[in-house]
C-alpha cells in the first residue's frame, strides 16, 4: 500500500506561516513537495516565522526529514525562523542534530597549487627519504643472505621450489615469444642495411652478438619485471594490508628471511637460465629472416653465428641476467614491504615495483657496458 502524506498551509498571523502535516510521510510514497512551502513563503514576503502542526501525522520516516531539510535550507537562506516545536520528538531531534554541525565554508576548497620551490623541496625530501629506506632494506637483505650462508635463515624450502617454478617454467612461454620476435626484428632491420653492401651474411653476427651479449638479458629482465616483480609487490603488499607480515614479526620470524630471501634466490637462479634460453630463441628468430628472406644457407648461418659469438659475450649476458634477477626481486619485495594499508596502495606498490625494476635494469646495463669497455671485453 502506497503511503500518502497531506500538507495544509495556514497563516494564523501576518508574520507567521503554519504547516499542518497529516497522514503517512514515508519515503517512496506520495508526499507533498517542499516547493509548495517555498512558493507560499515567496508570495508572502512579510512572513518571518514558520511553525508546524503534526498532530495528524500517523507514520513518518526519512521522507519527512528530507522535506524538512529542504524547507530549512530555504528558510536559512531567506532569514526565516523555523520553529520545530510542533514536530514529532524524533524528527525534531534529528533536525537539531543535522543543524548542530554546519558544513565548513572551506570544506570543499580545492587544493592550492604549490609553488615551484615548495614542490622542489618536497621532492628532494622524498628522494632522500626513499634513499634511506632503500639503504635500510639493502642492509636487511645483506643480513638475511649472511644468515643463509651460515645456515641460520628461517624460510621454507617448499616455498622456494614453488617460487622457482613460478618464475622459471611458467615464464618460458612469454620469454620465448618476446625473444623470438626481438631476434627477428634485429635481423630484419640489419638486413635492410646490409643488403646495400652485399653483406647479408653478417646478419648472423649482428643477431648473435646482440642477443647473447645484451638484448636477451634486457628483454628477459623487463618481461620478468612486469610479470614477476609486480606479482611479488602485490603478494607482499596484500600481506601487509592483511597484517600477515606483522604477525610474522610477532612470532619472531624475520619477514626478510621468510618472504624476501626465497624470492630473491629463485630469480637469481632462474634468470641466467632464462637468458640462455632467450639467446637460443633470439638466434632462431634471426635465422628465420636470414634463411627465409636473405637465402642464406642454414649451415652457413650457424657457422657464422658460432664464429661471431664467444664465451666472453655469453658470460657477460648471463652475468647481466643474474644481476637483473636480483634487481627485479629486490624491487618487487621492497615495494611490497613498503606498501600502505589500503587496497589502492597494493596497486601503487605493484606499479612502483615495475618502474623501479626497469629503471634499475637500464642503469645496471649502462654500468656493465662501461665496465666491459674499460676492461676491453
Amino acid at each position: 500500500m502506497t503511503s500518502h502524506g497531506e500538507m495544509l498551509l495556514e497563516q494564523p498571523a501576518a508574520d507567521t506561516l503554519k504547516v499542518v502535516l497529516s497522514g503517512d510521510w514515508q519515503l517512496g510514497g506520495d508526499l507533498p513537495e517542499a516547493a509548495r512551502v517555498e512558493q507560499m513563503l515567496k508570495s508572502k514576503p512579510g512572513v518571518r516565522h514558520l511553525v508546524f502542526d503534526s498532530q495528524g501525522l500517523t507514520h513518518w520516516d526519512s521522507g519527512l526529514l528530507t522535506f524538512l531539510m529542504n524547507v530549512r535550507t530555504f528558510c536559512d537562506f531567506h532569514h526565516i525562523k523555523l520553529d520545530g516545536t510542533g514536530l514529532p520528538e524524533g524528527a525534531k531531534r534529528l533536525l537539531e542534530l543535522a543543524a548542530a554541525v554546519p558544513e565548513k565554508k572551506d570544506a570543499r576548497k580545492g587544493e592550492e597549487q604549490a609553488s615551484f620551490l615548495t614542490s622542489l623541496g618536497n621532492q628532494t625530501v622524498d628522494f632522500f627519504k626513499g634513499a634511506g629506506d632503500l639503504l635500510e632494506f639493502l642492509g636487511e637483505v645483506v643480513i638475511a643472505v649472511l644468515r643463509l650462508l651460515t645456515g641460520k635463515a628461517q624460510y621454507r624450502r617448499a616455498d622456494l621450489w614453488l617460487i622457482l617454478q613460478a618464475v622459471g617454467a611458467q615464464a618460458v612461454p612469454i620469454v620465448s615469444l618476446i625473444s623470438f620476435l626481438v631476434g627477428l626484428i634485429l635481423a630484419f632491420i640489419g638486413a635492410i642495411q646490409l643488403k646495400l653492401f652485399g653483406a647479408q651474411i653478417f646478419v648472423a653476427d649482428l643477431v648473435g652478438i646482440a642477443m647473447v651479449r645484451l638484448m636477451a638479458a634486457i628483454m628477459t629482465g623487463i618481461v620478468m619485471a612486469g610479470r614477476t616483480g609486480g606479482a611479488f609487490a602485490a603478494q607482499l603488499g596484500t600481506m601487509q594490508v592483511n597484517q600477515e607480515i606483522d604477525a610474522l614479526k610477532t612470532l619472531g620470524i624475520s619477514p626478510m628471511e621468510f618472504l624476501v630471501l626465497p624470492r630473491m634466490l629463485a630469480l637469481a637462479l632462474m634468470m641466467p637460465l632464462l637468458c640462455l634460453y632467450a639467446n637460443l630463441m633470439g638466434i632462431l628468430g634471426g635465422m628465420v629472416v636470414g634463411v627465409g628472406m636473405l637465402n642464406i644457407d642454414l649451415i652457413q648461418y650457424y657457422n657464422q653465428t658460432a664464429a661471431a659469438v664467444d664465451l666472453w659475450n655469453l658470460g657477460i649476458g648471463l652475468f647481466s641476467g643474474f644481476i637483473f634477477g636480483i634487481i627485479v626481486a629486490l624491487s618487487g619485495c621492497m615495494r611490497g614491504m613498503q606498501c600502505g594499508r589500503s587496497a589502492s596502495a597494493v596497486g601503487d606498490a605493484a606499479t612502483s615495483a615495475v618502474v623501479t625494476a626497469i629503471v634499475g635494469i637500464i642503469i645496471s646495463t649502462a654500468l656493465i657496458t662501461i665496465v666491459c669497455d674499460i676492461l676491453g671485453i
